[in-house]
Formats: structure tokens, sequence, C-alpha cells
């Protein structure tokens, strides 16, 4: 499985930015696909997780009610929308995507390139 990531970039603090993320490959063998971040000096840390079928969502409680993670199963894409970020938002995020159905917050198995998301207060 490949994941390309689109969007990122720089967005004001309370303003919108959505960005992408296209799989590749033998998609059919992923259960989960999400979205993790990692800020300068800090761990990478899992923001939000969407299941291949029946589209269940998990969200860290740092962008809970701020973030919405959608997909397309046709296409084989997914987004994050990101409403009111915050200058903490700021970070690498990178999509992922994971095969087996445990923990939707760890040990995934394919990762995409990151791209910089920039929260300017």
């Amino acid at each position: 499985v490949q994941l390309q990531a689109y969007g990122g970039g720089l967005v004001q603090a309370g303003g919108s930015l959505r960005h992408s993320c296209a799989a590749s490959g033998r998609t059919s063998s992923t259960y989960f696909m999400g979205w993790f971040r990692q800020a300068p000096g800090k761990e990478r840390e899992f923001v939000v997780a969407v299941s291949w079928i029946g589209a269940r969502t998990y969200y860290a409680d740092s962008v809970k009610g701020r973030f919405t993670i959608s997909r397309d199963n046709a296409k084989n894409t997914m987004s994050l929308q990101m409403n009111s970020p915050k200058p903490e938002d700021t970070a690498v995020y990178y999509c992922a995507a994971k095969r087996s159905i445990g923990d939707y917050a760890k040990s995934y198995d394919y990762w995409g390139q990151g791209t910089q998301v920039t929260v300017s207060s």
C-alpha cells in the first residue's frame, strides 16, 4: 500500500485547512486509516482514525470537535478537515494505514510522507 498526502500549509488560528491522503495498491488489506502528527522536539502522536468498513471514527481528545476525518472508499482517499486550528496543532502530519483490527492508535503498517501544517497566532 502506498500513501500520498496532499495539502497542509500555513493557516491562521481559528481558520480552516483541509488535507488529503490517497491510497494505492492493496488497499483492501487495510482496516484503519489515520493521521498522526509530530511537533518539533516531541514524539509522534495519534490524531484521528477511520475504519475502512463501517467508517467508524476515533479522535484524540486534543482535536475532538475541531477536526473531522472522512474517507471515500471508491476513490481510496481520506481527508482531514481542520477547523479552528490552534498554534499547538503545528506539526508534520502523516497519513497512515493499518492492516489489523487492533488498537486504532498504534502499530500502523504503511506511512505516507509528512506534510507540514503551521498554525499562526
